[in-house]
């Protein structure tokens, strides 16, 4: 985006007339960091400016494109109703009730009608009015939508925003006229139901979305493509790693052959890390009385999220959400005295929580899942010692897949509505400043997300992020003083007296599912030859060297190794197949390779890599096995 940059001082508000002085033109932009941006159209506020991130100018851009678009389908789709339309992560969507009808061929003249208004630079206007007032505007244009929302609107005043022939309820800010919004481009369309309500209307989603110059749209777009190529759901049918079957119900995962190959090898790997790290590995039990979760408080603050009791000999059961209340029970088996303290329980221990069916997606959003978990039972003296430790693990776990991109984030609670956590304002003080020490002794940058704190204790959360820029919830990290004292949890201290344990929450992939599905897109189905499902493939180009590749295949029994038998195929085909199933290390035998005791070596990424023997071949796997190597 061509600009020029004013210095003005962070925090002071500057007329507009002020900032055409400083910048002898007459039109503005965004203003990031301090220094005002110029993109020679026109402000970005209106009269009085404020300084905003890039980020927030992102998201005013994106709303604003919102509203271009519902202004659009409405010069196109006379009787829709119009829903909501905010500005997500990478874009906007808009909900609206379409009687007659809309499909993704209808995106591109929506478009052009978006470009029309556009190029029209008409005046975004804000004005406020009472909630009667409104009201009756929105009544009289038929957005039923719109009034229901007024209803619930406490304030007596609101705001409305208007260009041209359309008006909308909206808190803003916008963009203040029509010709600022330049690049944008509709994705695709969606079913949602209004306010997520399944008993309510089911509205047209449309998704779009926005940017302040042409080269970050077209990124974003070559983006999408990547993702789209990436894409676990594909990947994973196309290598046959995983499945799910209707008939077993959504959201509940078979792990075919394939991919159980490479959870068993995360999986080795994770148990012998913790062993070193001084963890004894536990096992639980899925289903336990409901009782548990009446102590553990899951029933009055997660409940929403379990599925449904089960009744057996007149008792009630559920299916186990969380693995936390299992851990303290094998705690409480025995008296504990600090001198063991800390004790570090971990499982691979799968859970169940009810999600609803229309935010399901592939691995990433389940309804049955195996988390990394682990708890540890230590002194207050030890928190930020221990949760050092777990910092360490979970950065150097993930750098070892390949994840060097990682946001810190510190979840705290709701300062504002504090009914929606237990226990006392001093241990969420504890645990939260236990949290933020053990960040800034690792020198960690981190940013602290007010109300995201479990409804038990603050968290350490760290978004993982992928080869195309995403970010995905990995490790956690979470304080707890609350499920100790509502279980009664004691250790003897060295004045011979009961104290309570603090609990230490902790994940380091996240859950084995989102964590395969990551791995999948991060690498695009290649996966780091240490845990792919098959790592060679023996290829010889006609039966008369099937007994040496056989031999060869023998040789390396060690190694993840199948022979290609298919020898009436032409060579092209059979290795373009290798290259589909993702096999890294393809060797192909001929007359040549016989002749000298060789293969010819070729890598699924890295091309051809010459001719080599089998022994130098095994070392060069062996090695690379041995020091995990990522691509």
């Amino acid at each position: 985006m061509d600009s020029v940059k004013i210095d003005v001082n962070p925090g002071e508000m500057y007329s507009v007339q002020e900032l055409i002085s400083k910048a002898s033109i007459d039109a503005f932009g965004i203003i990031t960091n301090g220094l005002l941006y110029i993109t020679g159209e026109s402000t970005i506020l209106g009269d009085d400016l404020e300084f905003v991130s890039k980020e927030e100018a992102l998201e005013i851009l994106r709303h604003s494109t919102a509203h271009l678009m519902a202004q659009a389908v409405k010069h196109l789709f006379p009787n829709v109703k119009l829903g909501v339309g905010p500005s997500i992560e990478n874009g906007f969507y808009y909900d609206m009730l379409v009687p007659s009808g809309m499909t993704e061929a209808d995106l591109e003249r929506i478009e052009k009608e978006m470009q029309n208004i556009a190029e029209q630079k008409l005046p975004v206007e804000r004005r406020f009015v009472t909630k009667v007032e409104a009201k009756e505007l929105f009544e009289s244009r038929g957005e039923t939508f719109k009034v229901e929302i007024l209803d619930d609107i406490a304030d007596e005043t609101v705001s409305i925003y208007s260009q041209g022939d359309y008006v909308d309820l909206c808190r803003g800010p916008h963009v203040n006229n029509t010709g600022l919004i330049k690049h944008f481009k509709l994705l695709n369309i969606s079913g949602a139901y209004w306010r997520g309500d399944e008993k309510r209307e089911q509205l047209t989603r449309i998704y779009g979305t926005s940017f302040w110059s042409e080269e970050e749209l077209e990124q974003f777009l070559h983006n999408l493509e990547e993702a789209d190529k990436r894409d676990h759901r594909k990947l994973g049918k196309q290598m046959d790693l995983f499945s799910i079957n209707e008939d077993i119900g959504p959201g509940l995962i078979l792990w075919h052959p394939n991919g159980a190959i490479v959870r068993k090898e995360i999986e080795d790997y994770w148990r012998e890390t913790h062993i070193k790290q001084g963890y004894q590995l536990v096992f639980t039990p899925h289903v336990a009385r409901t009782k548990l979760w009446e102590i553990s408080g899951h029933l009055s603050f997660y409940k929403e999220n379990m599925f449904p009791s089960m009744e057996l000999e007149n008792q009630s059961y559920l299916v186990k959400p969380m693995n936390c209340p299992f851990h303290v029970q094998i705690y409480k088996t025995r008296t504990r005295s600090y001198k063991e303290m800390p004790i570090r329980f971990a499982e691979l221990g799968t859970v169940y929580r009810f999600e609803r069916s229309g935010v399901l997606h592939g691995l990433l959003r389940v309804r049955g899942f195996t988390q990394d978990d682990a708890h540890i039972f230590c002194t207050r003296d030890q928190v930020q010692e221990e949760v050092e430790s777990v910092l360490d693990m979970a950065l150097d776990m993930n750098r070892l897949f390949g994840f060097e991109d990682l946001k810190v984030e510190l979840s705290v609670r709701d300062s504002k509505h504090k009914d929606k956590y237990v226990g006392d304002d001093d241990v969420w003080e504890l645990a939260e400043s236990a949290l933020a020490n053990a960040l800034r002794a690792k020198d960690l940058k981190f940013t602290v997300e007010e109300g995201e704190a479990k409804f038990y204790g603050p968290a350490i959360d760290i978004k993982v992020g992928d080869a195309l820029g995403r970010y995905w919830q990995g490790p956690t990290i979470q304080v707890d003083f609350n499920l100790p004292r509502r279980f009664e949890m004691k250790y003897t201290g060295p004045d011979g007296l009961e104290h309570e344990p603090v609990m230490i929450h902790r994940t380091l992939l996240g859950s084995m599912e989102r964590f395969f599905a990551l791995l999948i897109e991060q690498y695009a189905g290649w996966f780091p030859l240490w845990v792919a499902p098959e790592q060679v493939r023996v290829v010889p180009i006609t039966e008369e060297q099937m007994p040496f590749a056989s031999e060869v295949a023998r040789e390396l029994q060690m190694f993840r190794v199948t022979l290609d038998t298919d020898t009436g195929s032409k060579l092209g085909y059979r290795v373009r197949k290798a290259q589909n199933d993702k096999v890294p290390y393809i060797l192909v035998i001929g007359k040549k390779e016989v002749e000298s005791n060789c293969v010819s070596v070729r890598h699924g990424v890295k091309g051809d890599l010459g001719q080599m023997s089998v022994e130098e071949l095994k070392n060069n796997l062996s090695e690379e096995i041995e020091k995990k190597v990522h691509l």
